[in-house]
């Protein structure tokens, strides 16, 4: 692979290539490369945006396009190899209440092929609320929570998983505090090596950051349990059916 193409793959959002056990799943891929006028008017305006708290703005442009979102607006946008088109599709497709794509979502977040994107496919499955769109956020944490390497989406899918529990009385979340205690004990020692290392760079360069001070800038605060909460999916949940009862 040349560096053009490694370039490429980086701007879609392709930054960490692993395997899984999920490779070999079909996904949605589209045969053809988006024009640039599509992604203008569906991408551009949109994907920086979606689920912002600080600029609401971008509910009330989704709603003087609604009537414009169809089926195969959010196929196309589901099937580019792209963070910004996926979260966009994905989003449309819980907007206008496209049960049918739950797959595609679904298969998305298992496959993780892009970053930036897996908390979008995490609240469009949640909000579609089926056992098959809940059942693809336990398959994901039961494999993503083996890999304490791969730094992705497990904590707000366990939030997805706590939020499912609220609403259908489960106690679902339970299940996997163990492997995610597991997770975060794994991560401690890779995390406060790589903190070491910035620390003493960062000396060379005379800038004096402690090691402690480096690690409460790493996902290490996000790794204790007591964070979990459903607040993000309580929002934008409520902001999700508001759109969509507008919307369809």
């Amino acid at each position: 692979m040349n560096e053009e193409e490694l370039a490429n793959l980086h701007s879609a959002g392709a930054t960490v290539r692993h395997k899984s056990p999920f490779d070999n799943l079909p996904t949605h891929r589209n045969n053809s490369e988006l024009s640039g006028d599509f992604i203008k008017k569906w991408a551009a305006p949109f994907y920086m945006r979606i689920a912002s708290y600080l600029d609401a703005t971008w509910i009330e442009s989704i709603k003087e396009i609604e009537n414009e979102i169809t089926p195969d607006i959010c196929l196309k946008l589901l099937g580019d190899f792209n963070w910004r088109t996926r979260l966009v599709g994905a989003y449309f497709s819980a907007v206008k209440g496209y049960v049918q794509f739950i797959d595609i979502i679904g298969t998305h977040l298992l496959k993780s092929e892009v970053c930036c994107v897996g908390h979008i496919y995490a609240l469009t499955l949640t909000f579609f609320k089926t056992s098959e769109s809940e059942e693809f956020l336990h398959k994901y944490l039961d494999y993503y929570l083996t890999t304490p390497s791969l730094y992705f989406d497990q904590t707000r899918v366990m939030e997805a998983v706590l939020y499912f529990d609220k609403i259908a009385g489960t106690n679902n979340f339970e299940a996997y505090l163990k492997n995610w205690n597991i997770l975060v004990e794994k991560r401690k020692a890779p995390e406060r090596e790589h903190a070491t290392k910035l620390s003493e760079l960062l000396k060379n360069h005379g800038e004096n950051i402690s090691v402690e001070e480096l690690l409460k800038q790493t996902n290490s605060d996000d790794n204790k349990t007591e964070l979990f909460s459903t607040e993000y999916f309580d929002k934008q949940i409520d902001i999700l059916t508001d759109l969509n009862k507008y919307c369809r």
